[in-house]
């Protein structure tokens, strides 16, 4: 009896794998699982010897043939790419049940040209293109229940000169291999090749199935089963009868109660089609996971899903990881996609098709995606070009998230190719060509602020620039991104835009060393580092993009809550999320202590629809004045936080005085000490000369001299000019004063040394038209890029900083949004953005800092302290050093003030690919006017040397 059901097991086992369509794995699943195969590679590292390889990978970076850069055409001397081409052996077993059966060999993407035979016999035509998914049918060339060779030829450079023209002569890193997973796709003799659908959000399944073997009277079977529910549960089944033999078959089913798919609900279901003989035999089961929604384009008006007009908040991204090139995996994708949310990103955008695994993902976690046919700036050929779109198509037709297709890029389309799209495609996508304006959708690549004459700003066609705010090294991406979207969402037509690009193209070099590499200028474009790292343009553009927005407000002692919040989703209502808040107290080194929470609590969402603003009221503890830090955090109806944003309860001077009354006051009343070139504040904490010849600082002790303090040579003006006129100095009850007088910029600077040990620094900036005579009227810059006072500290002295602001990147003028209020810290480093790969360490160390309130200079020699009473003052600490890779040596970065520290009113913005002039407002130069009457501006600083 036990033989008998063991049997029947066996027997139902066979069965029910003849139904399924089989796939069975001949390498490995990506980057970290891979098989090992044979390999013999023709030219460069390791080559003219057989041995092995991991399968799927790059050879690169197995140690075989030589890396290429994209652009190596434009190298001097440089004439060719690497060509070398690599050949593959591997011995696979089929079993002999599969005979009768179809046996596919699947290739999920080779670079570049691949031929493949199967016990010594070809198994079909060379495949020219590296992003596409192809196969064979290699059924007659088996050996059933025996092993089985297969062998693999791949050419690095194509034979075909459109495809290399398109997929090879691109700003992009050149790779050889198999790199992608291969794979047996094994089906019974009757069976469903592929289905195309059209799952339209109010439940339309209109459905293209590629047959084989069907006659009239075979039946279909469609069953819905939504994803996020029991694997049994689904809705009623629906059947259909074959009446003709046609091998492309159009099925329609209306399914009730179905969730459209959304970026911000992505609702999937999976459908079953079951194929059955006359006699109701089942004979093949296929499965596809989708999502029902529309997708409209609208000329001069929008794009639409599901009847909302959509704006892409989207980034461009290069399926890549340091450590396997082009190999990715699973795990990859879905880092990478929880990156894209985490930064309030709804849409990606690439230069060829993806993993697989990443398209599953977008699906699965919501984001929309234009999918490209490969053309960097070159087309392929009609008839390679036709068969790779049929493949890219076939392969991605089914994702939700894909909302539209791209045909090339800049230039790289062939329009002949066109129409084929939707010959392809049931659902008609619409079809663009990136930086053309095309088919009634503009996508200018880089615009300037004010965009083109007769386009987007007097303009009637959609404009979605598929490319802007491009990220080379530290420029672009946050940096500017405020002014170009509140601009570009103003329009009525703007359908969104692509940052570029996702993360740093830094590939491990296994001939140097595995030192990372991103081809000096050409690839460090990312808002993440090869690692996924983040650079601070992450924090800003997560600010600016995330779905519930607050109107900016101060606290006061008229502040009694009450918020403005717009809802920027596309389709959630604020109702669904929710708001907290946090109270901090924030202590100076005055008093010592950590950070400390005083206060937490929940403040109520209204309903509020997208595109709406509204008043929300926010309950104030009866303590909340006594914090420092208001900290507001939004989340999504998931629990995911969406921004995270604080503001400073007290102005800087009314902190600094709080903390300054905890203070207990002793020690010796300060004196002066005079010689014929220098004047002296001191007593028994701290001595500070200054020169009688220009007011600055000649050197600093501590203990009684014992200790040096080398924060000297300043204040020296930046941005302006001053002049010293008169320098006086006076001993008071309690403390000792020196008043520097200036003609120029600066009208007066006093010092004041108290009983306490603490030196304030009161300056009076721009508060005289003439600036006192002598100059002119010419005493300032007219463009203003600084505006301050600077001073020099040697840096090799830093070991690090802690400090009171908003922190804990550094800041551009264009790129301060994203940074809060709270207490950091961070040890002194030289990381060169997008640049110091070996020895990344983010916040960078050195650049501008904004907000400041304290900050604790910290050093084993001679660490000290500078608080601010002076409000939106910046911190300037040392000078960033320029990428060794830029550019024919064009700086990166606008020129830092002379001095090692200082403290500013203004600073420079940073570009991004185009020049200052062309960005938005809050990139341009400051200009000042200044009258009769005008109080000035001010500079309070407080210095603790102790």
């Amino acid at each position: 009896m036990k033989s008998i059901c063991t049997s029947l097991l066996c027997l139902l086992s066979v069965v029910l794998c003849a139904q399924q369509t089989e796939i069975r794995y001949l390498s490995g699943t990506g980057l970290g699982h891979t098989v090992t195969w044979d390999f013999y590679c023709s030219d460069g590292r390791n080559s003219d010897m057989w041995n092995t390889i991991e399968v799927p990978s790059q050879w690169e970076l197995q140690g075989y043939g030589e890396y290429t850069y994209g652009r190596w055409y434009k190298e001097p001397g440089v004439t060719a790419p690497a060509m070398e081409a690599g050949r593959y052996r591997y011995v696979f077993s089929v079993p002999e049940e599969w005979e009768g059966r179809k046996t596919e060999i699947v290739f999920d993407g080779v670079m570049t040209d691949t031929r493949v035979w199967i016990n010594g016999a070809e198994a079909g035509e060379v495949h020219q293109g590296g992003f596409y998914r192809f196969s064979y049918d290699i059924t007659p060339l088996l050996r059933y229940g025996a092993s089985n060779q297969l062998e693999v030829e791949v050419c690095k450079h194509s034979a075909n000169k459109y495809v290399n023209a398109a997929e090879r002569k691109a700003d992009w890193w050149l790779f050889g291999g198999i790199y992608r997973p291969v794979w047996l796709r094994i089906l019974p003799p009757v069976h469903i090749e592929r289905v195309a659908a059209d799952a339209a959000a109010d439940g339309r399944l209109t459905a293209w199935l590629h047959l084989s073997g069907v006659t009239c009277g075979y039946t279909l079977t469609t069953t819905l089963f939504p994803e996020d529910r029991k694997r049994e549960e689904h809705f009623p089944p629906q059947h259909y009868t074959f009446t003709d033999t046609c091998r492309r078959q159009q099925v329609v089913t209306q399914w009730t109660g179905v969730r459209p798919w959304t970026p911000e609900s992505p609702h999937l279901y999976r459908v079953r089609w079951e194929l059955a003989d006359e006699q109701g035999q089942v004979l093949h089961i296929h499965e596809e996971k989708i999502g029902f929604r529309t997708v409209e384009f609208r000329p001069r008006d929008g794009i639409y899903v599901n009847g909302t007009k959509i704006v892409m908040k989207g980034v461009n991204r290069h399926s890549f990881h340091p450590d396997g090139g082009r190999t990715t995996n699973k795990q990859v994708s879905i880092e990478d996609v929880k990156l894209m949310k985490e930064m309030n990103m709804n849409a990606v955008r690439f230069h060829y098709p993806p993993d697989t695994h990443f398209l599953e993902a977008c699906d699965s976690m919501g984001i929309f995606v234009i999918n490209e046919l490969a053309g960097w700036q070159n087309s392929y050929d009609t008839e390679t070009g036709s068969r790779l779109l049929r493949e890219m198509v076939s392969r991605d037709v089914n994702h939700p998230s894909i909302i539209l297709w791209s045909n090339g890029n800049e230039g790289g389309w062939n329009t002949a190719l066109d129409t084929l799209f939707h010959a392809c495609d049931p659902q008609k996508r619409h079809v663009i060509h990136p930086w053309a304006d095309f088919n009634g959708l503009d996508t200018h690549h880089y615009p300037a602020f004010l965009t083109g004459v007769g386009r987007f700003t007097n303009g009637y066609k959609v404009f979605m620039p598929t490319e802007f705010m491009h990220g080379q090294y530290d420029q672009g991406h946050g940096a500017g991104l405020e002014d170009f979207w509140e601009r570009y969402t103003a329009h009525p037509l703007f359908a969104g835009g692509f940052l570029w690009d996702f993360s740093d193209n830094a590939v491990r070099r296994t001939d140097k060393g595995g030192i990372l590499d991103s081809e000096r200028f050409n690839a460090p474009d990312g808002i993440l580092g090869p690692y996924h790292k983040k650079e601070a343009s992450y924090y800003t553009v997560r600010d600016i993009w995330s779905p519930i927005q607050i109107r900016p407000f101060y606290i006061t002692p008229s502040f009694r809550g009450e918020i403005f919040v717009t809802n920027d989703w596309l389709y959630t209502p604020l109702k669904e999320c929710r708001m907290e808040y946090r109270l901090y107290r924030c202590p100076s080194p005055l008093l010592g202590g950590e950070r400390e929470t005083i206060g937490s609590g929940t403040i109520p969402m209204p309903a509020l629809y997208p595109g709406e603003t509204g008043r929300v009221q926010m309950p104030l503890p009866e303590n909340f004045m006594q914090a420092d830090v208001l900290e507001i955090e939004g989340y999504d109806p998931d629990g995911h936080s969406v921004f995270l944003r604080s503001y400073p309860v007290r102005y800087a001077d009314e902190y600094l005085e709080r903390q300054r009354k905890g203070l207990a006051v002793k020690g010796e009343v300060p004196r002066i000490i005079r010689t014929d070139s220098l004047i002296t504040l001191q007593n028994k904490h701290t001595a500070v000369s200054f020169r009688c010849s220009d007011g600055t600082i000649q050197r600093i002790t501590r203990d009684g001299g014992r200790t040096e303090i080398p924060f000297t040579d300043g204040p020296v003006a930046v941005g302006m000019k001053m002049r010293i006129r008169e320098i006086t100095a006076r001993e008071e009850a309690d403390r000792a004063v020196l008043c520097v007088r200036y003609t120029g910029g600066v009208d007066s600077i006093v010092w004041t040394l108290n009983k306490e040990g603490l030196l304030d620094m009161d300056a009076v900036l721009l508060n005289r038209a003439s600036g006192g005579s002598g100059f002119d009227d010419a005493f300032m810059d007219e463009e203003v890029y600084h505006l301050g006072l600077t001073f020099s500290y040697p840096e090799e002295w830093c070991a690090g900083i802690r400090w009171m602001g908003r922190g804990p990147y550094r800041v551009w003028k264009n790129r301060i949004r994203g940074m809060n209020y709270g207490i950091w810290q961070k040890d002194y480093n030289n990381t060169i953005t997008g640049e110091s790969f070996e020895s990344l360490i983010y916040p960078e160390f050195k650049g501008y800092h904004t907000n400041l309130y304290w900050a604790t200079l910290e050093s084993d020699q001679a660490p000290f302290t500078v608080y601010s009473a002076t409000d939106g003052l910046y911190f300037r600490v040392f000078t960033p050093q320029e990428p060794a890779g830029r550019q024919e040596g064009i700086n990166t970065m606008p020129d830092f003030p002379e001095g090692d520290l200082s403290f500013l009113l203004d600073i420079p913005a940073i570009r991004c690919f185009k020049p200052i002039s062309q960005h938005g407002p809050r990139s341009q130069p400051g200009n000042i006017r200044i009258k009769k009457g005008d109080e000035g501006l001010r500079i309070h600083l407080v210095f603790d040397f102790r």
